[in-house]
């Protein structure tokens, strides 16, 4: 089996490991304050660019 020609320096480890790091999802404001994903429809309001798709009961 191959070995390791040189031992892996801690930056290059840190590195790596920080690519993978969680990322908390990047959230939009509506115009009534409330905050959802971008892209996506509001869960809310049921609202999507606008426009109501998907009747929430509101």
């Amino acid at each position: 089996m191959a070995n390791p020609k040189r031992k892996q320096s801690k930056r290059r480890s840190r590195l790596r490991r920080g690519a993978n790091q969680f990322h908390a999802p990047e959230l939009s404001k509506a115009a009534d304050g409330s905050l959802y994903r971008r892209h996506r429809v509001n869960p809310v309001t049921g609202e999507y660019r606008g426009r109501k798709v998907i009747d929430t009961g509101l």
